[in-house]
């Protein structure tokens, strides 16, 4: 009789096969019809773990307005409203406008300051800088996966990061 360890040592020696790439399609293609992965999960994931640096304040969601954060129709009209909170920043984002081609955001940081701020987009980044009462918006900013990255210009302290959030 062979000991498992022997055994264990041949096998991981040995290389894959037709066979074995076989039997591996089989598998991968009956989870594919079992339990399909949803449609933008690797991007998603992506896109949330995707942060400028690894030392960031989390901003937490604070609350919602009624009704869900997304838009999923051209017919939507219904403003949300979502506050994110963190040890140093205040964040209010009000979302409105929805259209086919994307929605509005009007945003508040509080304590009101020059605050830089990032909507880091599924598609790429755009860019403000809040006002110094912290007013800042983004006129049209196309549906999808949305994530507030706000920068304190001239303190040396980490950016704060908003959960990310579908438009």
């Amino acid at each position: 009789m062979t000991n498992t360890s022997d055994m264990e040592d041949r096998l991981a020696n040995e290389q894959l096969d037709a066979i074995d790439d076989a039997v591996m399609a089989s598998v991968a293609e009956l989870y594919r019809n079992i339990d399909p992965m949803p449609e933008g999960l690797v991007e998603r994931v992506t896109f949330a773990m995707t942060l400028d640096a690894l030392h960031t304040e989390v901003a937490e969601l604070q609350r919602l307005s009624t009704g869900s954060l997304s838009y999923r129709s051209g017919a939507a009209d219904e403003i949300q409203t979502v506050t994110f909170t963190s040890a140093s920043l205040t964040t209010m984002v009000t979302i409105s406008g929805a259209t086919a081609a994307g929605v509005r955001i009007d945003g508040w940081i509080a304590p009101g300051a020059q605050v830089e701020v990032e909507l880091r987009l599924e598609t790429g980044s755009l860019t403000t800088t809040a006002d110094d009462d912290g007013r800042f918006v983004f006129e049209s900013v196309p549906h999808g996966m949305a994530q507030f990255i706000l920068r304190v210009p001239g303190e040396n302290r980490s950016p704060v990061v908003t959960p990310s959030m579908e438009l």
